[in-house]
């Protein structure tokens, strides 16, 4: 039961604080496997994957499938319900006053602020992802992973060519998820 109330208290904490969206709760989600064996770096990376190739929001999928790697189902359940419920009860309030305050010198501050803020947490996830895809091993030590490079440069490269930009991105995930199968099989 603590475990629940462990998940839950922890995404309550990710969801009222990672302002920008799913890409913002990655370090929030990375600093994780320090205080809690729920999972680790390497499955933060395929919760990453699966995330931003399934449907719907990647930050919403990213705390299921963390919850459901610590605890089950209800795990999933409590995560998922402990990350949105401080956009819930933010938007809420935000809707009732924002209105009759949006044009006040004080919220667009706050918004001002808020702007590069959110852009500096999708940097770092960023570069938390290109650590991870790229420099970690299958092992999860640091270094090179030159397959995983390779397979970036030429999928950035094939994305170059006029004809091959207008595929869809789930076309470009199925391609990598197909060379992936590839690589892992030979």
């Amino acid at each position: 039961m603590i475990t629940l109330l462990t998940l839950f208290l922890e995404f309550f904490k990710i969801g009222l604080f990672a302002v920008g969206g799913g890409p913002a709760t990655i370090p929030f989600l990375a600093e994780l496997p320090e205080k809690y064996d729920w999972y680790s770096a390497a499955d933060l990376a395929d919760f990453i994957a699966i995330s931003e190739s399934t449907p719907g929001p990647v930050g919403i999928n990213m705390a299921t499938f963390a919850g459901y790697h610590a605890a089950g189902i209800p795990g999933s359940l409590v995560a998922t319900a402990g990350l949105v419920l401080p956009s819930i009860i933010i938007i809420l309030i935000i809707a009732r006053f924002l209105q009759s305050f949006s044009k006040h010198p004080v919220v667009q501050g706050v918004f001002y602020g808020l702007r590069p803020a959110v852009c500096g947490l999708i940097v770092i996830a960023t570069t938390e992802i290109f650590r991870i895809a790229l420099f970690t091993g299958a092992d999860g030590t640091l270094g090179f992973n030159y397959l995983a490079i390779g397979l970036a440069a030429v999928i950035f490269g094939l994305m170059q060519i006029k004809k091959l930009k207008s595929l869809h991105p789930a076309a470009w995930m199925g391609i990598a998820a197909l060379v992936g199968i590839l690589l892992k099989m030979s």
